[in-house]
């Protein structure tokens, strides 16, 4: 399930503080100051309105295509995946475990793949083999018969769990963390070192919110939550997992929220 590239917000929303009015028995409110009682607005979190249910029914009638999967952006998979690949280079550079020199990955997993977009034209020309983790079977369709691909989950990140025995040397994650809430993805990410190699790492891609307030984003379209730095920072430390390559992916439309990429490992 993704979340996929979205536009920046456009408008401020109206933070004030709502009033109570009392209610006469003729059925008219008496707006005078002295007879309003203000009480304060308890906004929900952002991550707290998610709904998994609404978000598999939105994505499941989503055209199965790469224009359906990135939001109506199909323009910025090219760049998109020659950042992934940049990025992941730049890893393995710096890798005592996985060197250039070792040839392809062994098995990588594809979290939140979708039609399988990153797999095509990305992981499978860095992995041997590459698993799927993706609830939407119409999108799965669509990439089930790569050479490359091994295992397919057709569960959402929050109940995946590979089969025993099973580990990564990386395990990608880009735009789809967003239909998770903040607490279903510290217990996911804490879960993931147990089922990525030595050395490996958790990558994760995703919108950052450009709120005035810095605040996280929910979208109700696709019910995800789009982030701020800060906040994906907070749920690494969380999770015990540090940073350890970060960027931004460069060559987007501006109009689009800024899209930055994380590369984790254990403390």
């Amino acid at each position: 399930m993704s979340t996929s590239p979205k536009r920046k917000l456009d408008t401020i929303a109206d933070e004030q503080p709502l009033k109570k009015t009392k209610m006469h028995t003729n059925g008219h409110t008496d707006d005078d100051e002295e007879m309003a009682e203000e009480i304060p607005f308890q906004k929900p979190t952002p991550d707290s309105q998610i709904n998994h249910a609404a978000a598999i029914a939105y994505w499941s009638t989503t055209p199965a295509t790469v224009d359906g999967v990135l939001g109506g952006y199909p323009q910025v998979s090219r760049v998109d995946l020659q950042g992934s690949a940049n990025f992941l280079a730049k890893l393995r550079r710096q890798s005592k475990h996985f060197p250039p020199s070792k040839g392809k990955l062994r098995t990588v997993a594809d979290c939140g793949a979708g039609i399988g977009r990153i797999t095509k034209g990305f992981l499978q020309n860095v992995a041997e083999t590459v698993d799927i983790v993706e609830p939407v079977t119409s999108f799965t369709d669509q990439v089930k018969d790569e050479p490359c691909v091994g295992k397919i989950y057709n569960v959402g990140l929050e109940e995946w769990k590979p089969d025993n025995g099973v580990v990564y040397d990386v395990v990608w994650n880009q735009w789809c963390v967003g239909q998770l809430t903040d607490a279903q993805l510290v217990e996911y990410l804490r879960r993931l070192p147990a089922v990525v190699e030595e050395g490996g790492w958790i990558v994760v891609k995703e919108n950052l919110s450009n709120n005035y307030v810095g605040e996280d984003v929910y979208d109700e379209t696709d019910s995800s939550v789009t982030r701020t730095d800060d906040k994906f920072r907070k749920l690494f430390e969380e999770a015990g997992l540090r940073i350890v390559l970060t960027e931004l992916q460069k060559g987007f439309p501006k109009s689009l929220y800024p899209v930055r990429a994380y590369a984790l490992q254990p403390k």
